[in-house]
């Protein structure tokens, strides 16, 4: 199979105050606004190459609209809307806003993703957005620790095994690592790439009846001082950080969590490695190996379990997981001398 896919190019989310979250992204974030269309804002980080990177969309909840890929090529998206439709997914063809010719379809676990080549660069010429860098779409940002791209989306589903087979078989993503249980068989989490980094898509186990649901999507800063700059500018103007800063075992980034005013979480990430081998065979990680704290010195707070939109009823490690499988995700250290 050709290569389909090339690299993470926007997510589409919703808020139920579109202005707050904008102001949110602009003043608190770096942000930059480049189009309002139809009541929808696009925003751009400084680094990004294309006309923007994110979406925000009117809506009753927060949530994911769609992610998007770009294609390897005009005739990769040809080949990945054929196997889309070959695996039993129906999907069609629209035209998205500065992009153009698009193919989006619904997958198996109710995740919109969208598929394109065409795009709209963005390059500052002249003025006070030109970079004195002639590589650089646009000067950086004057917002401290404001990102320089879009790095990846992590989705809740309740399949995470089958999840990841579905996308590596028919898209061809590359399944990188994954987080089985120590108490039990059961995977938690799994990171697939289209390129070198460690992942520009992430997996959680969501144990809720709601299909088509977000965890969080991810910003890229250059280094962790930067991080550790928006961790401060961020508490200082009164927005609480939800975990972190720390480091993830599993990609090896160091990260950060927070929320947007919709609730919808953020993470900003740098460092980590980077991974070429063709052939990789994904690992398989255990929580008390500090898959997601690789310091094991705290614990991750019952917080981050929740997804977006908020799921009928109880949260997702609530609904239909045990207690004891709960106990061991939220402290995975207890149990291992390290908690």
């Amino acid at each position: 199979m050709i290569k389909l896919l090339s690299h993470l190019s926007y997510v589409a989310i919703t808020s139920p105050d579109v202005e707050a979250s904008v102001d949110f992204y602009v003043n608190q974030v770096g942000l930059t606004v480049v189009d309002r269309v139809d009541g929808a804002v696009y925003l751009r980080c400084w680094g990004d190459y294309y006309a923007y990177s994110l979406v925000v969309v009117p809506g009753d909840e927060p949530g994911l609209v769609t992610a998007a890929w770009r294609t390897s090529s005009p005739e990769a998206l040809e080949e990945a809307a054929q196997r889309v439709e070959a695996a039993g997914v129906q999907g069609e063809w629209i035209d998205v806003h500065k992009i153009g010719r698009a193919y989006r379809f619904t997958g198996p676990w109710g995740h919109t993703l969208t598929l394109h080549w065409d795009v709209t660069r963005h390059h500052d010429t002249e003025g006070d957005a030109a970079s004195i860098y002639p590589d650089r779409p646009s000067r950086r940002s004057k917002v401290a620790g404001a990102p320089r791209q879009l790095d990846h989306v992590t989705i809740a589903t309740s399949d995470v095994d089958g999840f990841v087979k579905w996308y590596v078989d028919v898209l061809g993503f590359r399944f990188m690592a994954r987080t089985v249980l120590d108490e039990a068989p059961i995977s938690v989490f799994s990171v697939l790439t289209t390129n070198e980094k460690s992942h520009d898509l992430g997996v959680v186990l969501d144990g809720s009846t709601r299909a088509g649901r977000v965890n969080h999507y991810a910003f890229w800063v250059d280094t962790r001082e930067e991080l550790l700059i928006a961790a401060d500018i961020l508490g200082e103007n009164g927005y609480p950080i939800e975990y972190g800063p720390s480091i993830h075992g599993i990609g090896e980034q160091n990260f950060l969590y927070y929320r947007e005013p919709s609730s919808l979480r953020i993470e900003l990430n740098t460092g980590g490695y980077r991974n070429y081998v063709p052939d990789w065979e994904a690992n398989t990680w255990k929580p008390s190996q500090g898959s997601n704290n690789f310091y094991r010195n705290s614990v991750m707070p019952m917080s981050m379990t929740e997804s977006f939109p908020p799921a009928d009823g109880p949260s997702a490690t609530e609904e239909g997981v045990p207690d004891e499988i709960k106990d061991a995700l939220l402290n995975p250290y207890a149990k291992h001398g390290q908690g």
